[in-house]
């Protein structure tokens, strides 16, 4: 698990690294890194992705 209260990318690996929703790869360290988060049936849904590209390909 990654540290919340670490920098930004600290102590990120790409095993413990969220995917993007659309590629499926790694985000590290990525600045156009975007999150989607939502309400589905009483729970907080999220998706991540590596840039903005992917996330306008995005269709939940």
């Amino acid at each position: 698990m990654v540290d919340p209260t670490s920098d930004l990318g600290e102590d990120v690996t790409e095993e413990d690294a969220p995917r993007c929703a659309v590629c499926e790869e790694p985000i590290l360290k990525e600045a156009g890194h975007r999150v989607v988060t939502w309400i589905e049936e009483d729970s907080v849904r999220s998706a991540h992705f590596c840039e903005e590209a992917c996330r306008r390909e995005w269709e939940p």
